[in-house]
């Protein structure tokens, strides 16, 4: 599913922008424990966390309110989520540092380049994403799938399945 937004209707978005960007800098400049984390990502994406999800900092987010959580998920230092078009991530998912999911897209078309495209991303129960791997717009990861470190994944990845290189590309089978 595409959603198509004009970069002047993301205007009715600038104060959560503006609020989670000032929550951001407070989080990623101070030193605090597993429960305080979990209080400011609570505060920016205004859904509960469960306590047993584990984020390393720094963590970064261009949105916030569209990024959703399972149970026992660990999130590495550095990672990136560019949630406006949704990110869900199910149970037991590890996410290795450096990691960039990204739910936004712009059109190739330059008359409406200035515009952005909104494709969810979805990440299945028990996957494992390794350093530095990028997952693109609209794509699903199905569950026990490994990508590898470095990756770019374009496409949908199969359950029970290991994915490696740019484009990502089935390199084994679990």
């Amino acid at each position: 599913m595409t959603n198509n937004i004009h970069y002047s209707e993301l205007a009715n978005l600038d104060n959560v922008i503006n609020e989670n960007m000032n929550l951001l800098q407070e989080l990623n400049h101070g030193a605090y424990n597993h429960d305080r984390i979990r209080s400011y990502l609570e505060k920016i994406t205004g859904t509960k966390i469960d306590a047993s999800v584990e984020i390393r900092l720094p963590f970064y987010t261009d949105y916030g309110r569209n990024i959703h959580l399972g149970k026992n998920v660990f999130i590495n230092q550095g990672v990136t989520l560019v949630d406006l078009g949704g990110i869900y991530i199910g149970d037991k998912v590890l996410i290795g540092p450096k990691v960039t999911i990204i739910s936004v897209n712009h059109p190739l078309n330059p008359e409406n380049r200035r515009s952005v495209e909104l494709k969810p991303v979805h990440i299945a129960d028990n996957v494992w994403i390794g350093a530095n791997a990028i997952i693109l717009p609209g794509v699903t990861i199905e569950e026990n799938a490994v990508v590898a470190a470095g990756a770019v994944v374009t496409k949908d990845v199969a359950k029970n399945t290991v994915v490696a290189g740019s484009p990502a590309k089935i390199i084994k089978t679990i």
